[in-house]
């Protein structure tokens, strides 16, 4: 189910209202906002939410057996990559940047943020539609650059099946075909990466693959590989 509301703060922080207030959220119910006033993206940036974007949140409700809840970035960047690779011109493909950014080239053309509340996992999602911001740290796009913007609903509706199948995907045959399917869509292997939180000196290195864990596996200039759980990834002269 897709619901649909003209403004709100921030689709994640409802449902994680309605989550700790008691409610009975179902699984595969997506709230979806026309203007977010405080989207939130990964250290507490600001989404854009330009009029005609995609701006939505549903929940992973955790059972026995799942995999490790973190690897549902990747889960979510497939389900993205394919709502809207089949919009994406042949000559601009779309990849995803490990752990939760669909990129053009090197510009950003979607985020995701998961929120854990007790017992489930809230997925945030912000896709560049209509309009991408205009920002001093990094490139973005939106596919109203190859053409005429998509519709929002219907693109909303695409993505919440294509999330529905990951998702089974994910729960019936555990993480290895993700991690698989992923690296296809991905960065190319040897792409140079740094990796590093605002302020700290970065790590550099080159793509290595993911660990089966779905860590991201950076090739460090000696030759030792070093893998990472978490961080702030940047493509090498390009943007987080």
């Amino acid at each position: 189910m897709i619901r649909t509301v003209p403004v709100t703060g921030s689709t994640n922080a409802d449902l994680a209202a309605r989550l700790v207030a008691g409610e009975a959220v179902p699984e595969g119910e997506w709230l979806i906002a026309d203007r977010q006033q405080a989207g939130k993206g990964r250290l507490g940036r600001t989404w854009f939410d330009g009029a005609g974007n995609f701006m939505g949140s549903t929940l992973v409700h955790r059972i026995p057996g799942d995999p490790v809840a973190g690897t549902l970035a990747l889960v979510a960047g497939l389900a993205v990559h394919s709502a809207a690779g089949p919009l994406i011109p042949p000559s601009h493909r779309a990849e995803l940047k490990w752990p939760n950014d669909l990129m053009i080239g090197a510009a950003k053309l979607c985020g995701i943020l998961l929120e854990a509340v007790g017992n489930h996992v809230i997925v945030g999602i912000g896709v560049n539609l209509a309009a991408a911001p205009e920002l001093s740290d990094r490139r973005t796009i939106a596919l109203s650059a190859f053409g005429r913007a998509p519709d929002r609903d219907h693109f909303a509706a695409v993505l919440a099946a294509a999330f529905d199948t990951e998702l089974a995907r994910w729960r019936t045959y555990g993480l290895a075909p993700v991690v698989n399917r992923w690296l296809a869509a991905g960065h190319p292997l040897g792409t140079p990466l740094q990796v590093g939180e605002p302020g700290e000196a970065p790590l550099n290195g080159s793509f290595a693959g993911l660990a089966e864990d779905g860590a991201l596996q950076l090739r460090l200039d000696d030759g030792t590989t070093r893998v990472i759980h978490a961080g702030e990834v940047r493509l090498a002269g390009g943007s987080p």
